[in-house]
């Protein structure tokens, strides 16, 4: 029996492993394409990564993306900490049921119903306030922080339930203070599931492209807003607001395809291995993947093809 689940567990990590990394290999080959055009092979060449270091708008969209990440993964890190051990620590309080679901919650909820919603929340700021006055580095930090903590939360919540508290018991009965116990013994055994949160955010912040189009504003572009401007270069080139809708759809299908497929392989291993919270992350990890792939493959298609799609636009935002 043992036997059987290490085989099986083993054909899945090769399949999870394939789908993440045979696409990431054909891309470095492929970018040493000489061709202008992706499919057709055109022989060695450096040409494109020449093109792309003298480019002052890529280099710009570089580090704005690394800024953002870094304070997104910083204070997502401490604020997802202090969740986790609210939750695991604290025991049962007044509201813990609805603050475990809102903490959960970005995990759930598709990506376009939170850049919405935090859109919606800064112009409404906004009108109240008078803050912010424009829309871009502080607003996609924000933003940023709210779903990247979620996920840190998550990474605590399981490492301090692994860790138990038995030897924060027994430091506490040797007349330990509750601040010592914490600087001496928690920190130290949770620091590896803070340096892994906090990669994480690190990640999910330079990787999004849905959110950060929504909160974004003029002179505030992102690298994966740059690099998935794949209807505005469809327009360039002369192409109907139709045809450029379907041409980017078509040309981010495989795109988004691959990437939930890997991401649903990881949490049915997570499933599988795991327990506790871990086994509650990978279920929740999957509902929100499974309702991301539905509204990025057919509702947000849907959605602009009725508004914009038989409109005559010169210039289409993403």
């Amino acid at each position: 029996m043992h036997n059987e689940r290490s085989g099986f567990l083993t054909f899945m990590l090769t399949i999870g492993l394939a789908f993440l990394y045979i696409p990431m290999v054909l891309l470095v080959i492929y970018s040493f394409n000489y061709s202008k055009l992706v499919p057709v092979w055109g022989g060695w060449s450096t040409r494109w990564y020449k093109v792309l270091f003298e480019s002052p708008e890529v280099w710009e969209a570089v580090s704005l993306s690394l800024q953002i990440a870094f304070i997104n993964a910083t204070f997502a890190t401490l604020l997802g900490a202090l969740a986790g051990l609210a939750m695991v620590r604290f025991g049962k309080f007044r509201g813990r049921t609805i603050f475990g679901g809102m903490l959960v919650a970005p995990l759930v909820m598709p990506e376009v119903i939170t850049g919405l919603s935090l859109l919606i929340f800064f112009i409404s700021l906004k009108e109240l306030i008078g803050w912010p006055l424009e829309r871009g580095f502080t607003t996609i930090t924000i933003a940023h922080i709210t779903f990247s903590l979620a996920y840190v939360a998550v990474i605590v919540q399981a490492r301090l339930t692994g860790m138990g508290i038995s030897l924060e018991e027994a430091a506490a009965d040797l007349g330990a203070k509750p601040f010592k116990v914490m600087s001496a013994i928690t920190l130290p055994r949770l620091a590896p599931g803070l340096l892994s949160g906090w990669l994480l955010a690190f990640c999910l912040s330079l990787d999004d492209l849905v959110i950060a189009s929504f909160v974004t504003g003029p002179g505030s572009t992102t690298l994966p807003i740059l690099i998935f401007s794949r209807i505005r270069e469809e327009l360039k080139q002369g192409a109907s607001i139709q045809m450029a809708i379907d041409s980017g759809y078509n040309r981010a299908f495989v795109s988004i395809l691959d990437a939930n497929i890997t991401t649903l392989i990881v949490a049915l291993i997570l499933f599988i291995i795991g327990s506790g919270p871990v086994q509650g992350f990978a279920v929740t990890l999957s509902i929100g993947i499974l309702t991301s792939m539905f509204t990025s493959i057919i509702m947000t298609r849907g959605i602009v093809n009725f508004v914009v799609g038989g409109k005559k636009i010169q210039k289409l935002w993403i």
